[in-house]
């Protein structure tokens, strides 16, 4: 036997797991823990929908990993079950991720998308967007119907796009004869409806619901109840399940993050053909993701937040980086980058503001220093690991078409 056959057959022949899609984001349990207040509060705003009245629109935020998805998901579903048994077809559930590079970075893919989960279909491209607008309109106002549109992570819409889609959509109802609409958006950044024109946040913020993190306790509980479901009896040494709580406890509460956890430290467990999930597995899980979770935030900013990036990783990589690379070297280089790509130039405070925004994310370290008479300025480190230096690059040059 090869060594490849070993390897197939050690992970045909036994595994730890029992079910490993409990662990997994998209599973959706019976039961929330610890959401029950927010969950009747979302359930209250929506019901009146059952009636085939417009519930409120609702905004919720929260920190990531803290139930909002699932929790709306779940009303959601509870919501279309007790219509399917009232006989009833007058209400519809649409979920959009506004996270998916190819269904929210343009107002025309969000409608595009918003059409296809009603049944109708527009071109990917080559439409004017108000003749669009005008087919989700005709599409719903044939009959009297609530729509319920869920934005989830809305702010990464926002960003990409502006804040004129949500204002359009949320106006919609006053052209519309039959149906209403009510939309539901969800975001993981507490200072989001801070930066909202004042029209966009008071017709979107009807009313409004925060999710806290979750503590170690907490998370404890949920990482318990779906231990029990997703791995085999005895197989989880004792302090596995409070070590990943504490850690994740650490992130802002993050459950997603405590489930990554777990799950990837049964997988490495699994890789070396152990029989038990150890202490050791999570601080190998921990180190795994961490990586990961950076090269996917590389991968999902917008286009000029990787032009800003791409021109720190060159000059990284530049002869002279020992003096220091600082704000006026980045955008001097950003410029011949954006020049190279045939991409839009924006100012240099905006380009400081992404600076910003890297420095919060831990993809830099920026610190402001003095010059004297020139000023102050701010110095400029990558802490991307060497590690995944690499294939951020390379991330960015396929995104960046180079």
């Amino acid at each position: 036997m090869d060594r490849l056959d070993q390897i197939f057959s050690s992970f045909t022949s036994k595994s730890l797991f029992e079910n490993k899609m409990v662990l997994q984001s998209n599973y959706s349990p019976n039961m929330i823990l610890h959401r029950d207040a927010q969950i009747e509060s979302v359930a209250s705003i929506l019901a009146p929908a059952l009636r085939g009245e417009r519930a409120s629109n609702l905004f919720i935020y929260g920190k990531t990993g803290s139930g909002k998805t699932l929790s709306v998901q779940h009303v959601g579903a509870k919501i279309l079950e007790k219509i399917n048994s009232m006989g009833s077809d007058h209400l519809k559930l649409i979920y959009v991720n506004c996270k998916l590079k190819k269904v929210a970075d343009t107002e025309y893919r969000i409608l595009a998308e918003l059409i296809h989960e009603l049944g109708g279909s527009v071109p990917a491209t080559g439409l004017p967007t108000d003749n669009v607008y005008t087919r989700f309109v005709d599409l719903i106002d044939n009959k009297k119907q609530m729509i319920l549109i869920i934005l989830d992570e809305i702010d990464q819409a926002v960003k990409k796009i502006s804040d004129n889609f949500i204002y359009t959509l949320t106006r919609l109802n006053s052209e519309l004869k039959n149906a209403q609409i009510s939309i539901i958006g969800i975001s993981n950044s507490l200072t989001f409806m801070d930066n909202l024109d004042p029209r966009v946040k008071s017709s979107l913020g009807e009313e409004e619901i925060i999710f806290p993190p979750y503590n170690a306790l907490q998370l404890q509980d949920i990482l318990k109840e779906r231990a029990e479901k997703a791995f085999k009896a005895g197989v989880i040494d004792e302090g596995v399940i409070a070590k990943c709580a504490a850690f994740a406890a650490r992130e802002h509460g993050d459950a997603r993050r405590a489930l990554d956890l777990l799950r990837v430290a049964g997988e490495l467990a699994e890789r070396e053909n152990g029989n038990k999930i150890s202490l050791i597995h999570i601080d190998a899980a921990n180190q795994k993701i961490e990586k990961d979770k950076m090269l996917d935030i590389i991968e999902s900013e917008p286009r000029q937040f990787q032009l800003v990036l791409l021109s720190i990783m060159q000059l990284d990589g530049g002869v002279n980086v020992e003096e220091g690379i600082f704000t006026g070297d980045v955008y001097n280089m950003y410029k011949e980058v954006c020049d190279k790509t045939s991409n839009e130039v924006l100012t240099q405070r905006r380009v400081s503001d992404i600076l910003a925004e890297f420095d919060m994310l831990g993809i830099i370290n920026a610190r402001v220093i003095s010059k004297g008479r020139q000023g102050r300025t701010r110095e400029i480190k990558l802490m991307l690991a060497p590690a995944i230096k690499s294939k951020a690059f390379e991330i960015l040059k396929k995104s960046l078409d180079m």
